[in-house]
């Protein structure tokens, strides 16, 4: 069976609340995301919050979300929000604008 195709693909919201801007959070999250082969993006919020799109193999993005829990060493992480979302079209995980 090949990992990422079919019905094991999937797209997550994740909102990530605490001391998560200025921290090295995004950056972090390309890293984990790319280390897990994964599309989509993240981005700060004018809130001080970090909201990122995730869309891959299903375990993986799961993965991700754990990782987001625990954030990036200089991190505090508070709450973690996630939701269904539709597929990420883009290949790759980039940095989007703050909104």
């Amino acid at each position: 069976m090949s990992e990422g195709r079919g019905h094991d693909r999937v797209a997550r919201r994740i909102h990530v609340k605490g001391k998560v801007q200025g921290v090295f959070f995004r950056a972090w999250t390309i890293e984990q995301a790319k280390e897990l082969g994964l599309d989509g993006w993240v981005r700060n919020r004018h809130d001080g919050s970090v909201e990122a799109v995730a869309s891959g193999p299903a375990d993986k993005v799961e993965e991700l979300i754990a990782r987001c829990h625990r954030g990036s060493p200089p991190s505090r992480v508070d709450t973690v929000m996630v939701e269904d979302t539709p597929g990420v079209v883009a290949q790759g995980f980039v940095q989007k604008p703050t909104v």
